[in-house]
């Protein structure tokens, strides 16, 4: 009986420690339309300054032109990110992926980077039917919240520039935009 009872609670305890294992790990994190918006929320002695705003909005174009996704007409592209969303690709055809339509740069999201150091950018492009999510398929249903989120909200997207833009065929077989990757929200 005495055994039982041991085998019993160690197999809770590892289940519990298992769990925990499984927690997703949170930042804190704030969405800004632009560079000015995030200059003025920049306060001394908060998780980011104004010098981490322009670095990351620097960052957030970067990987916006690395990673946005990139379709063959702006149809194709209006269909996912909404009318008057997408615009000619500025790197289309330098390397080897034709012409192309992206989602528009419409805000960037900064998160507070896990064990210190500068915070992370990642940007954000609007979805049809209202809404925002960057490239790696984290919703967000406005620019201008903060709160925390999940650290992944902060992984970054694949590598789009160059690539042959996708079809609307190839769009639809994903059921979208972010289709297969695994959509994560953000509130606020």
């Amino acid at each position: 009986m005495k055994r039982s009872r041991t085998v019993a609670l160690s197999i809770l305890g590892a289940a519990a420690f298992g769990l925990a294992g499984c927690q997703e790990e949170a930042t804190e994190a704030a969405s800004f339309a632009d560079l000015d918006s995030c200059l003025a929320a920049a306060t001394d002695g908060g998780w980011f300054t104004k010098s981490d705003c322009v670095a990351t909005f620097s960052e957030a174009q970067k990987l916006h032109e690395e990673t946005a996704p990139r379709y063959e007409s702006r149809e194709v592209c209006e269909a996912e990110h909404g009318a008057g969303a997408c615009g000619e690709d500025s790197v289309a055809g330098s390397g080897g992926g034709g012409f192309s339509f992206m989602p528009l740069l419409v805000g960037y999201m900064i998160g507070q980077a896990l064990g210190g150091g500068r915070p992370m950018a990642q940007p954000v492009v609007p979805k049809a039917g209202g809404g925002f999510t960057t490239p790696s398929g984290t919703g967000i249903s406005r620019i201008g919240g903060a709160g925390p989120v999940s650290a992944a909200a902060f992984d970054k997207a694949p590598v789009t520039k160059g690539l042959p833009p996708m079809t609307k065929a190839q769009v639809q077989s994903k059921g979208g935009f972010g289709g297969t990757a695994g959509t994560r929200s953000v509130s606020g």
